[in-house]
């Protein structure tokens, strides 16, 4: 964990101050994805609560799409239940208020394509009213975001973009120059899901774009499922991203016949929490 010493606090946005305050505590940020609407979306937005409680920095609020062709088994069986349930882009919204009521950074994530449909001001609009940081685009490059980076910029939003261990030099400092929060490098190539062990290309990419744009803080999404994961991501990332190993509590949960049990969404949570706070 390297901390704040380069990071321009201008930059920083409502997303990437709890980056600060996690590095000023001498540990590693915590950031948590789960999908609105799965298994419904007044259950989502409990364990989102839930998940606030056990002490994430910023939770990060997925929109369903029809086609998640970035997301792993768990993320693309959750959000297509909560599709056939019925969620809409509107309840990312109401999870975004409920999320900032509870006292940390909303950031939704989403495929570009359902903000162009939804009006890419009046999205950015309804996220500012609602209290959200900003937006993580996963399919969206800077060079082909401009009404997104004068919406973002009009409403005071965070913007996360992605780099990735294909990524030029050239690419990555362009990247962050345009990003606004913090950087989110995805550790391997391919799409999402908890995996045994942290990825080998996932330090030399941090140790790149601290070299090559420091301006901003790093978090490393793409795998990491355990405690022991996400202290080692934080030895050498401002934070760790975890998704799939949230979503599977949920699944399990639900095809249980017990949805709104979250004894093992907190437990998972609880170990995560641990994790960021000790050095490997």
């Amino acid at each position: 964990m390297a901390g704040s010493v380069g990071w321009e606090p201008a930059r920083l946005g409502r997303s990437g101050q709890a980056y600060a305050r996690a590095a000023a505590e001498g540990r590693g940020a915590l950031v948590a994805y789960l999908p609105v609407g799965y298994p419904d979306v007044d259950l989502s937005i409990e364990a989102m609560r839930r998940l606030v409680a056990a002490g994430v920095d910023v939770v990060e609020i997925g929109l369903p799409y029809s086609d998640p062709v970035m997301d792993g088994v768990a993320i693309q069986r959750a959000g297509t239940a909560a599709l056939d349930r019925g969620v809409r882009t509107r309840d990312v919204f109401t999870a975004v208020e409920a999320v900032a009521a509870a006292g940390v950074p909303a950031l939704v994530m989403t495929y570009w394509n359902l903000v162009e449909r939804y009006g890419v001001d009046r999205f950015a609009r309804s996220l500012d009213d609602a209290g959200g940081a900003g937006l993580i685009t996963p399919d969206l490059t800077p060079d082909e975001g401009e009404e997104w980076l004068s919406a973002s910029d009009a409403h005071g939003l965070d913007r996360v973009f992605l780099v990735s261990p294909s990524s030029t030099d050239e690419r990555i400092v362009s990247t962050v120059a345009a990003c606004r929060g913090w950087v989110y490098a995805t550790a391997v190539m391919g799409v999402t899901g908890t995996r045994t062990a942290a990825p080998s290309q996932a330090p030399n990419l941090v140790a790149r774009v601290r070299a090559l744009a420091p301006g901003l803080p790093v978090g490393v999404g793409l795998g990491v499922s355990t405690g022991d994961q996400a202290a080692a991501v934080c030895g050498y990332a401002d934070g760790a991203i975890v998704g799939s190993a949230f979503v599977k509590t949920l699944l399990a949960a639900d095809e249980s016949g017990m949805p709104g049990d979250f004894a093992a969404l907190g437990a998972v949570a609880d170990a995560l929490v641990a994790g960021v706070r000790r050095r490997p």
